[in-house]
């Protein structure tokens, strides 16, 4: 099948390729994080919330900074820590004395992407000052509702080796991550390429020095997500998503399997994945390829599993081999 030209490219080839382009664009400032990449754009498209998860210094707080950059996107980053309030996050009323009234402040939370920095490391109520902007997409202060912008995204890091002094997200935040992505070690050669970079007078702070240009915009995105509701999903594979997600609740290694919450994130992400791939339906391999990063952080393992090794990867990888595939 040919590419489409100028000339036939449709509202939805055009919204595809401004999308691909993000990854030359963030590539100029992040070396070899293209999953990560892939996972925060369906997550856009989606209308979701990623969990990055990453030893520090792997390039997570770069990595959305060089997004929001490219999608010309306003961004705010918050480093969560044990004293951070949630009137830190959300805003909070101030007293003016020259009108004797109060007036709401907003915090960094009214941006398009909100980059919550190490958000383990703040207490639960904290926490869950986010629950309501990543489940309703608003902020109440005082009663009154206040909407965010659109779009809004939360990326959220946090490092899985560090326990000391961090507080573990509970299952009802988690599960409002639409997805969690780990963000690995880079090989040999990309570790290399990173350090010439730097040699080179690379600056991480200064994205526009690298040459990080916008090459999308609120327009592009809300056309692809249109195209994505409209990409047909097929009984077959309704009922694929199920089995698998009913599956992880019949685990011997597991005491919390995922819940319908999650089935239907499941199918939402491997539609988006099928529209990025120029499809417009969904195959098993689409909800094969993002069953891992959109269920893992919603299953929760018996201590004894985990004492023997088992991971929530391994346990998925599992169930994707043994669950039947629709022909």
């Amino acid at each position: 099948m040919s590419a489409p030209t100028p000339e036939t490219m449709t509202t939805s080839d055009s919204a595809r390729a401004s999308l691909e382009a993000l990854r030359t664009e963030i590539a100029k400032a992040v070396v070899g994080q293209d999953p990560a990449v892939t996972g925060l754009v369906v997550a856009l498209l989606c209308k979701g919330h990623v969990l990055l998860e990453g030893v520090p210094g792997v390039a997570k707080t770069l990595l959305v900074r060089a997004l929001a950059t490219s999608l010309e996107l306003d961004t705010k980053r918050v480093q969560f820590t044990p004293d951070l309030m949630p009137s830190d996050v959300t805003g909070s009323l101030v007293y003016d004395a020259r009108t004797a009234e109060f007036s709401f402040q907003p915090g960094p939370v009214f941006t398009n992407l909100l980059l919550a920095d190490e958000i383990n490391r703040t207490p639960p109520k904290t926490q869950s000052s986010l629950l309501e902007a990543m489940e309703e997409r608003q902020v109440t202060v005082d009663g009154t509702p206040r909407p965010l912008p659109e779009p809004f995204l939360v990326a959220a890091t946090q490092n899985p080796v560090e326990y000391e002094g961090t507080y573990p997200l509970p299952e009802a935040q988690l599960d409002r991550f639409l997805l969690k992505l780990t963000v690995p070690l880079p090989s040999r050669q990309d570790e290399i390429h990173v350090l010439t970079r730097h040699a080179q007078g690379f600056d991480p702070r200064d994205l526009k020095a690298a040459g990080v240009r916008p090459v999308a915009g609120p327009a592009e995105l809300e056309a692809a997500r249109e195209a994505v509701a409209k990409v047909a999903v097929s009984a077959e594979i309704a009922g694929y998503v199920v089995d698998i997600c009913r599956a992880t609740r019949e685990s011997p290694s597991l005491t919390l399997g995922v819940s319908p919450r999650g089935a239907t994130a499941l199918l939402s992400t491997a539609r988006a994945w099928a529209w990025l791939t120029g499809r417009d339906y969904v195959t098993p391999d689409d909800v094969k390829a993002l069953a891992l990063p959109t269920l893992r952080h919603r299953i929760q393992l018996r201590p004894e599993a985990e004492m023997e090794g088992v991971t929530p990867d391994s346990v998925l990888n599992s169930i994707l081999a043994h669950v039947p595939v629709p022909r």
